[in-house]
């Protein structure tokens, strides 16, 4: 069975490529990489998406970047988490878990396969 390709709520991907940055610098292809791998294939981020993405984050200060050379030898730039990226990243994290838990109720309320009309 095929898996399926999600779109990212706003605001998902700024807390994902926080998280990505966590172990240290990165590029974007890694970042973009880190996301689809840890999702299991399921999170595709665009370059398009990305980098926009990048820049806001590096706009509040959250990312700080410098160029570098990637494992292929190539000029890159690479994004490093900064201590304002670091509590964002904790904050986000507990809104996303206290998020899910409370959808999790939601869809697993009682009669879900069966919906009953409005009187």
């Amino acid at each position: 069975m095929e898996k399926p390709r999600l779109d990212l709520f706003r605001g998902t991907l700024d807390v994902l490529i926080l998280k990505s940055l966590i172990w240290g610098p990165l590029h974007g292809y890694s970042i973009t990489d880190f996301i689809r791998r840890q999702s299991d294939d399921v999170l595709l981020v665009e370059e398009g998406t990305l980098y926009p993405a990048l820049w806001r984050l590096e706009n509040k200060e959250l990312v700080e970047a410098e160029w570098g050379l990637s494992e292929n030898n190539r000029k890159a730039k690479f994004y490093r988490l900064t201590s304002a990226g670091r509590r964002r990243l904790k904050q986000e994290a507990n809104n996303w878990e206290t998020y899910v838990a409370a959808v999790a109720k939601v869809l697993s309320a009682p009669g879900l396969d069966s919906p009953q009309e409005p009187a």
